[in-house]
């Protein structure tokens, strides 16, 4: 019995302590008004980047690059207005089409016979191995290699594709012998919008 008294005994001081602590004389306390700072608060629920009192196209999928109104640029678009783009890579030294690259080439060469407004812009790309004097001409053959293949094998009038030639001034990579075939490339816009 002496066993629980002695358990008992500290735990009753304590809480005495406590009550003791909490004790006040309510009549003798004022009241005071904290001011505490307002914080402007803009939600983001989709995470666009564009606060959702600004966002005109709520809910956007992650990593979609939208305009200041939270738009995806596909959403944008009117409705026969149309973007996309295309891509293809080359071994060292090598102008040759891959065909692993053709669905997309085919892909733009469709849409361009079906919107006749629509316009390609190619860009050619060589990395920094392949640019030598002998080689300056590389990105171009690239990118006519392209031209050539849109109007021959869908009939695209060459005044609706714009051409663009580039040495290794533009990586998307580093110059190394892991990355360096994607340097190697040209990039492609077809587009009806303006």
């Amino acid at each position: 019995m002496n066993v629980k008294l002695w358990t008992i005994a500290p735990m009753m001081i304590g809480a005495l302590a406590l009550t003791g602590c909490q004790t006040a004389d309510l009549p003798k306390q004022t009241s005071q008004t904290i001011n505490m700072p307002t914080v402007a608060v803009n939600l983001d629920s989709d995470g666009d980047g564009v606060p959702n009192k600004l966002d005109q196209c709520p809910n956007t999928p992650e990593n979609v690059v939208v305009d200041d109104k939270g738009c995806p640029h596909s959403l944008l678009f009117g409705e026969n207005e149309f973007m996309m783009e295309a891509r293809a890579y080359y071994d060292e030294n090598s102008s040759e089409i891959k065909s692993e690259y053709y669905e997309q080439l085919d892909n733009a060469g469709k849409k361009m016979q079906d919107h006749l407004d629509a316009v390609m812009h190619i860009e050619g790309h060589i990395s920094k191995r392949e640019d030598n004097n002998a080689n300056q001409t590389l990105s171009r053959y690239r990118v006519e290699g392209i031209k050539n293949y849109m109007t021959m094998t869908y009939n695209i009038d060459p005044d609706r594709i714009n051409t663009f030639y580039y040495g290794s001034e533009r990586p998307i990579a580093t110059n190394n012998a892991e990355n360096n075939w994607l340097n190697q490339r040209i990039y492609a816009l077809i587009s009806n919008v303006e």
